[in-house]
């Protein structure tokens, strides 16, 4: 991974198989991923909206999700990537105080992150609700899951 390039922020998935950064590799500030296995870098379709800055990645598990800070016009908003599906959708809309540093669950249902709402820095919580597809290895049933027939 030695380049000439600013690779910084880096994060590995639970599974030790990605590796997140942050890198101008490509002429600007973006999130990558990198698979360790195959050593080759993963396209991320619809991750980096427009000239956004991208900032703080975090994987799940498997790095079926990335979460990560992006700011367009100088504003930080939480956003989630799914892999799978190849889209990204906004956590923090409307959202109204400085945020940083997200951070994702294995399973990917709960992203914490620091906020500045009480012109402090606390810790907040989104619960991305029981309808997610949770991030698990191969093989592994959800037994919490209420649709799964005992």
């Amino acid at each position: 991974m030695n380049s000439r390039y600013n690779d910084e922020q880096p994060v590995l998935s639970g599974d030790g198989r990605w590796l997140a950064m942050v890198s101008n590799r490509y002429g600007r500030r973006e999130v990558l991923l990198y698979d360790l296995q195959e050593q080759s870098f993963v396209e991320l379709p619809n991750l980096t909206l427009g000239n956004a800055i991208t900032d703080s990645p975090s994987l799940s598990r498997t790095g079926r999700y990335i979460a990560y800070i992006s700011s367009i016009q100088g504003r930080p908003d939480i956003f989630l990537y799914d892999r799978v599906t190849k889209q990204t959708q906004l956590l923090t809309q409307g959202y109204r105080s400085w945020l940083r540093n997200p951070r994702i669950s294995p399973d990917g249902r709960y992203v914490v992150f620091e906020t500045a709402r009480r012109a402090q820095w606390d810790i907040e919580v989104i619960d991305l609700g029981p309808t997610i597809e949770l991030d698990q290895l191969d093989g592994i049933v959800n037994t919490e899951d209420p649709t799964i027939n005992k």
